[in-house]
């Protein structure tokens, strides 16, 4: 019982300092504080200390900010427009034709990116006017740029797989490998659909723009070379077991700039935005993940993780069970909080029940990351529809209804890795 008036009390303070408009960091470093000091015997400000330095200089993390200033320095380049004259032509004979360059281009830029914001705004800069112009219909370009850009959290390099990882205490190289064969997966099932809308609506679908032959499709094809040799780059010397993650994230930054610096816009502008971008975005994360590792530390201490362990597994709930619940517990939480925050903030009491419930942490680190994915275009705090919200000025209740089909795309990618998880661990074990 006692456990039950902690818990609330904690969770009130916690939704009263959000709600306030105090930074999610600092409400986790608050929340941890008000518990360890009222409900543990440790003094709180030594325990702080010690947690928030500990996470913060993490040698594993160190893979993040670079990422991020990789992501920083591609949105800033040419890149985008090249991506979009070399897949037009691939794509033109398919049903829907150029509304597959949203979930190509997306994929492709998940694959450098590693945030599902960025591409959703780089992609979207390219799509959005192009298709329009085109004549296709305004709520298939939003619909399917706000689906397909959450790949950005699945297809390595990923930010939210590394903040997985470090809380899971999981190899994020061979996360990083397990989310490949999914990522393409969903990108097949969402090209899927919109194949499947352009045959029931083929009047929808603007003409096209002429027919190219093999070697003129080869040569746009060109423009593709610098960013396959980019991801190439990063994920081969992963999967090879070349590179660690964190030196992987070098070797993407290295590239970046030097594939900016042969597209002509690399100048000091240039990479002074993108660092500052980039050290913004990542002081942001890193004060989330202290935040947090100090509440994890502090719901240790108060034994909340054990005893909430210890209730669910007296549910007796099987795995499927508890993944649904898990699942919806999670999409709720989407609505109020961003992905990153929502697995630093549950990782500390979720983990420990997993485990004792016999699921792999590598597949669950997939599972969480496509459930926050369908987060990311859910109302009221969608990142991804924010983003869009900027970019075409609509009402986000409208952004919000064109992205729902994909919503439930990523449910039956749900049920599609949980019937077949070798879909996950066929590559990892490969390592």
């Amino acid at each position: 019982m006692n456990e039950v008036i902690v818990t609330t009390l904690l969770i009130v303070a916690l939704f009263a300092l959000l709600g306030s408009g105090v930074w999610i960091g600092l409400t986790l470093a608050g929340v941890a504080w008000i518990g360890m000091e009222l409900f543990s015997s440790r003094p709180a400000g030594d325990a702080m200390s010690i947690t928030i330095w500990g996470s913060a200089s993490s040698w594993t993390l160190t893979a993040l900010p670079l990422f991020v200033w990789m992501g920083e320095i591609l949105f800033r380049t040419k890149l985008s427009e090249s991506m979009f004259r070399g897949l037009a032509p691939w794509v033109n004979a398919l049903p829907g034709r150029l509304l597959h360059t949203n979930i190509l281009g997306s994929t492709i830029f998940a694959a450098v990116s590693g945030s599902s914001a960025a591409t959703c705004a780089t992609i979207g800069k390219m799509s959005i006017p192009e298709l329009t112009k085109r004549g296709y219909p305004p709520e298939k370009i939003v619909g399917s740029l706000g689906g397909a850009s959450t790949l950005g959290l699945l297809i390595p390099p990923s930010i939210i797989m590394i903040v997985y990882g470090v809380a899971a205490e999981v190899s994020i190289a061979k996360l990083f490998v397990a989310g490949v064969l999914p990522g393409l997966m969903l990108a097949a099932l969402f090209s899927g659909h919109l194949m499947i809308w352009a045959l029931l609506h083929p009047d929808q679908v603007p003409r096209s723009d002429g027919r190219m032959s093999l070697r003129q499709k080869l040569g746009e094809s060109r423009h593709l070379i610098p960013v396959i040799l980019l991801i190439g780059g990063v994920i081969g010397t992963i999967y090879t077991g070349i590179a660690t993650a964190t030196e992987a994230a070098a070797v993407g930054v290295v590239g970046s700039l030097i594939l900016s610096a042969a597209q002509g816009s690399l100048n000091w502008v240039t990479f002074r935005d993108s660092l500052l971008g980039a050290t913004r975005l990542y002081c942001m994360i890193a004060l989330i993940l202290s935040g947090a590792a100090f509440l994890t530390l502090s719901m240790g201490y108060i034994g909340l993780p054990r005893h909430l362990a210890e209730f669910v597994t007296s549910l007796n709930l099987s795995p499927g069970v508890l993944l649904l619940a898990l699942a919806v517990f999670y999409i709720v939480l989407g609505c109020f909080l961003d992905g990153i925050s929502m697995i630093v903030l549950t990782m500390g009491v979720i983990l420990p029940t997993v485990t004792a419930a016999g699921i792999d942490l590598i597949w669950f680190g997939i599972f969480v990351v496509i459930v926050v994915e369908m987060a990311q275009i859910t109302p009221p705090v969608g990142f991804n529809l924010f983003v869009l919200q900027g970019m075409t000025k609509r009402e986000i209740t409208w952004i919000a209804k064109v992205c729902m089909p994909y919503f439930f795309i990523m449910v039956l990618a749900l049920l599609l890795l949980w019937w077949f998880p070798q879909i996950v661990s066929w590559l990892p074990s490969r390592m």
